[in-house]
């Protein structure tokens, strides 16, 4: 496996996604051929896709994904996850074998339903005794990585350019109402399976473009309340600051993203809404740690809904367009025009201007 530091390609991360507002459920097929016309944005050291509404049969059940060096791992892990969990399907995810994508761990996804008595136990709800689950897997079980945890959703990543991963795992057989898709560039870090985009947690995922400069102050601040960063990269810190904001401390997203790429003090000052102002003035000041700083744009996917955002400079590009009842987003044009030819509206956000999309109430 090549690694940072033996191939190095001037390009930039490519990042995709698109959500039917009408809860409309699509092929994944739509956002891997999103990727190909970025395909030198990546250089082949990762990639991977989310998708909401994949899994309907089993929508009550969080849909664990996971990567196990072995069997035995597998075991020992199946075993420790029988004592939290409801095991209702275990299976293997269908992949397709080709010469593009080699070295692939055993990747498995198992169907699961919290113990009561367990949850109880622990004097938590229970997403956030999956989030713990998801932790300690994580950092304690060597061989074994949670890549995906969330209900009626799944991450499939891998090592090698998008547009292969999305064959892999057979992409165009699943049908979602929102996909997101990333082509990596690592920046700071190896290219392996767990390190690929995108990062998720429950039903969060995010995709990065980018590289930040506040990865140490987000993480040191992010480790307090329980949150395990073991991959030392940008994008999973990330991931866990937009759990901790909206999920644990009951943020709405556009308050989030006044967090994470917060105003300038000056540009606060400016406002001429008192409410607003006070507002973002509170908002730099409680969480003044959680702000991300350098270049990103960012796609944040969630049960219902996506939040695209870029840095307060807009220092990486990130396009937006429209048609019928679906939403496009793109770090291309070119990518939005292959998903939809005839695709409108076609805007580049603002700098720390988030665009949130919903799919309409009672559609899902």
């Amino acid at each position: 496996m090549k690694k940072e530091g033996q191939i190095r390609i001037p390009s930039g991360c490519a990042i995709a996604a698109v959500i039917s507002k009408e809860g409309r459920r699509m092929s994944g097929e739509v956002v891997v051929n999103a990727m190909m016309p970025m395909h030198d944005r990546s250089n082949g050291l990762g990639g991977g896709f989310a998708g909401y509404g994949i899994y309907p049969e089993y929508k009550d059940f969080y849909a664990l994904h996971l990567f196990f060096d072995n069997r035995t791992v597998r075991k020992d892990c199946e075993a420790f996850l029988k004592e939290r969990f409801e095991i209702v399907k275990s299976e293997h995810i269908p992949t397709r074998q080709i010469p593009a994508i080699t070295d692939e761990p055993i990747i498995w996804r198992y169907f699961v339903a919290p113990l009561s008595s367990v949850v109880t136990l622990m004097q938590v709800d229970e997403k956030e005794f999956v989030a713990r689950t998801v932790m300690k897997i994580n950092t304690e079980l060597k061989g074994a990585y949670v890549f995906s945890s969330g209900k009626n959703m799944g991450a499939f990543k891998a090592v090698g350019f998008p547009e292969d991963i999305g064959v892999f795992y057979k992409l165009d057989e699943y049908e979602g109402y929102s996909w997101t898709g990333h082509g990596r560039y690592p920046t700071n870090t190896p290219g392996w399976w767990g390190g690929a985009h995108p990062f998720t947690l429950l039903d969060y995922s995010v995709v990065h473009n980018g590289e930040i400069s506040s990865y140490d102050a987000n993480r040191r601040f992010i480790e307090m309340f329980g949150y395990k960063c073991t991959l030392q990269t940008d994008t999973e810190v990330i991931t866990y600051i937009m759990d901790y904001l909206i999920r644990r401390q009951g943020l709405t997203l556009a308050e989030a993203a006044s967090v994470v790429a917060a105003p300038f003090w000056s540009t606060i000052e400016r406002k001429t809404d008192p409410a607003e102002k006070e507002k973002l003035y509170f908002l730099r000041s409680m969480f003044p740690s959680l702000l991300v700083t350098g270049p990103f744009s960012i796609v944040l996917g969630f049960t219902g809904g996506l939040m695209a955002l870029n840095d307060r400079l807009k220092l990486r590009s990130m396009v937006v367009g429209e048609k019928d009842d679906k939403v496009f987003i793109a770090s291309e044009e070119a990518a939005i025009r292959v998903m939809e030819p005839d695709a409108e509206n076609i805007w580049a956000p603002a700098g720390g201007e988030p665009v949130i999309v919903r799919v309409r109430e009672g559609a899902i």
